[in-house]
């Protein structure tokens, strides 16, 4: 969810939202450990941590949303660029406009699939394939805000949440015309004075479609049909505000959710209770993503608020945090 209130050549996009009210977590001991900073971006030039997509050995690629890259860390904290996305003349990119790179996700062939908003006909899903330059494969409207993307390579399909126009998009993997798959007012975002952030972060789990909406503070989970139409939506958790990405902590249905304003990784349970897992003083600068492999857990901290350190953070899961 890019909202950077101040930033050389980009204009202001800011997101005021409180920070919730937690309830206390189950158990004994904290539910997440041993965080640690492992990458440090240059706010200066746009590196702005936006979204994670995992590699198999544990290395990690994120999108920095201001700069337009796409960068790898390993996993003992080394990093370079892979691809940058190119530039748009005259961008007009609703909340924020200045052309970002925002949701990423990655095929087991290594192949990378990223949103791609400008406010111009370059806005929509681009592919990195190993060894090949970005490509545009779908356009999406240029009047929307693409920020979240899932791939279901079992159905070859990605979703695309627009937070502006408040609608999970499905494009096939291979590119192609792009379907409104979703769009109801639990995606929308709520209207002014609030920021106009609606649907975010994307994950396709067990059957369904999971969206977090930023405005709302809730996390949706969309059954897929048999003929792969969205049901409506329900609301599983609320009280989220300042929700960005989110990532399943395993088979179940336990996330960890990025709360961007409220410098916060919460512990969502199934029944839609939730704890902090990490908070500022375990290195958050505004989180933006989650992702999970194993019992590590990445952070992605853009820092659009506290104008310091954009990082990539790791900590440690607990074996068993709660009801999975």
């Amino acid at each position: 969810m890019p909202r950077l209130p101040r930033l050389a050549g980009a204009a202001t996009a800011a997101l005021a939202l409180g920070v919730i009210a937690a309830a206390p977590a189950a158990g004994t001991g904290p539910v997440v450990t041993d965080a640690h900073i492992v990458t440090h971006f240059d706010l200066a030039t746009g590196q702005t941590p936006e979204n994670i997509a995992l590699e198999h050995d544990g290395s990690a690629d994120l999108t920095l949303a201001f700069a337009r890259q796409i960068a790898h860390v390993t996993p003992d904290g080394r990093s370079y660029i892979r691809a940058t996305l190119p530039s748009v003349g005259k961008p007009a990119t609703p909340l924020v406009h200045n052309a970002i790179v925002t949701g990423i996700a990655r095929a087991h062939d290594g192949t990378l699939y990223v949103n791609y908003a400008t406010g111009t006909a370059k806005t929509g899903i681009w592919r990195l394939a190993p060894g090949d330059a970005p490509e545009q494969i779908a356009q999406l409207p240029s009047n929307g805000f693409p920020n979240g993307l899932a791939l279901d390579e079992r159905h070859r399909v990605l979703y695309a949440t627009d937070s502006v126009l408040g609608t999970v998009w499905r494009i096939p993997q291979d590119g192609g015309p792009a379907k409104a798959w979703a769009r109801e007012t639990a995606l929308g975002p709520l209207p002014a004075p609030a920021r106009g952030y609606g649907a975010n972060g994307v994950k396709v789990h067990r059957g369904a479609v999971w969206v977090s909406n930023s405005d709302r503070g809730t996390l949706l989970r969309i059954p897929i049909g048999q003929d792969g139409s969205a049901s409506p939506a329900e609301t599983r958790a609320s009280g989220l505000e300042g929700i960005d990405d989110f990532a399943f902590t395993g088979a179940g249905r336990t996330v960890l959710a990025a709360l961007n304003t409220g410098k916060q990784v919460l512990l969502v349970r199934r029944d839609g209770t939730h704890a902090v897992a990490l908070t500022e003083q375990d290195g958050l600068s505004n989180p933006t993503a989650v992702a999970v492999l194993g019992r590590t857990v990445y952070v992605a901290d853009a820092a659009y608020f506290t104008r310091k350190d954009p990082n990539l953070l790791l900590a440690r899961l607990r074996e068993h945090p709660g009801r999975l």
